[in-house]
């Protein structure tokens, strides 16, 4: 019996939907790309994401072993390192969090998930060296839905790459991750879609579709048995993002791309890695460029300090309040400090860039800026 999937007759039922997704993949393939063809797509497309999800949702219901994989989340914010194994992950883990992962001249040292902490500018980081996946992850092989599983819980993943090995291994990461429903450096599609009791399939759009049209959206509801629903598109959106939205379950997430053992290549191929987007070439063993790869770190995560400042004493520069850029206001700030601040918030005092004056009487909806001091006036 798999261990990956629980009873035989879970191991044939997986097969199949395995087999199934292959399938529909090579005529997706083979199929040209025309307008005559575009609704065809996207129905195939719509067919391969529910089969994707049925093999996910088999995974949890059959509970495979996920012992290792359950780490609490801590800190201000989750990094995690995906990559092939042997990459440099585990000594990476080391250097920057001092934290022991085991570490080995042979594949698969890291059997399980190892957490550590950075602190970084104030903010407690936490890094989870997971272990390395193989090709076809998505589809159960080598653990390789609960690594990605738990990579899909991080705020940031850095994936892992050997700088002398080709770059095809990132293309392939990318699509492990991308069937498991892990949009790697994508925003969230401006799409709306809303199911409705009656009058059929509304499509509409603010703008226009140079890839989606209202006989593709229609096929796709109709895979989804979907009769009634209200969509606009207010962005220039293809089929894959309709797919997104009626799944609901993606996880769009920033990545940057680790390029480990720059000690074993030359100048010139230096060079040429460096002009990848996203990239931060390093060197673990010798600990070189690990600053530059933290600086990049904290300007993906685009996060927030704020400092706090009792009444009549100085600002506590030791221990920021760290929010993210999009959700940084007062009453964010309130929220991280605890739920009930809210009710007795009188007013607040601002110190710093977001202040037209010094200090400057503030209500919760006042946005706030990196390295602002503030002040809660509660009522008593």
């Amino acid at each position: 019996i798999n261990a990956e999937y629980g009873t035989p007759r879970d191991h044939s039922t997986t097969m199949s939907i395995v087999s199934k997704i292959e399938d529909i993949e090579a005529e997706i393939a083979r199929t040209q790309k025309n307008k005559a063809t575009n609704a065809h797509i996207g129905s195939l497309k719509a067919k391969l994401a529910k089969l994707r999800r049925e093999l996910t949702e088999g995974t949890k219901s059959s509970g495979g072993p996920g012992e290792g994989f359950d780490v609490r989340k801590t800190g201000d914010i989750r990094i995690g390192l995906v990559g092939f194994p042997s990459v440099g992950k585990s000594t990476l883990l080391n250097k920057l969090t001092n934290t022991f992962s085991e570490v080995g001249a042979y594949e698969f040292t890291t059997l399980t998930c190892v957490p550590g902490v950075i602190y970084y500018k104030g903010a407690k980081i936490q890094l989870l060296d997971l272990p390395g996946i193989i090709e076809g992850a998505k589809d159960g092989k080598g653990r390789g839905r609960q690594v990605i599983a738990s990579a899909k819980t991080c705020d940031l993943i850095l994936i892992c790459l050997d700088a002398m090995k080709p770059l095809t291994h990132k293309h392939l990461i990318e699509h492990e991750l991308d069937g498991f429903g892990i949009r790697l450096n994508k925003k969230k599609p401006n799409l709306s879609f809303r199911k409705k009791d009656k009058g059929g399939i509304n499509f509409t759009s603010t703008v226009p579709l140079t890839e989606l049209d209202s006989d593709m959206v229609k096929r796709v509801c109709s895979e989804y048995k979907i009769s009634c629903a209200d969509i606009c598109a207010k962005e220039d959106v293809s089929v894959d993002d309709l797919i997104d939205v009626i799944e609901g379950n993606r996880r769009y997430c920033p990545a940057l791309y680790v390029l480990n053992k720059i000690d074993q290549i030359t100048i010139e191929e230096l060079d040429l890695l460096y002009q990848m987007p996203m990239c931060v070439p390093i060197s673990a063993h010798h600990e070189w460029n690990l600053d530059y790869l933290l600086e990049k770190v904290w300007d993906s995560m685009d996060l927030v300090r704020i400092y706090t400042k009792p009444k009549g004493q100085i600002p506590d520069y030791s221990a920021p309040v760290v929010l993210t850029s999009d959700r940084c206001t007062v009453e964010d700030f309130c929220d991280a400090i605890h739920k009930t601040l809210k009710k007795n918030f009188r007013f607040a005092n601002v110190w710093g860039t977001s202040a037209k004056h010094t200090p400057q009487r503030c209500g919760l909806s006042h946005v706030l800026q990196d390295e602002d001091c503030i002040q809660i006036v509660k009522n008593v």
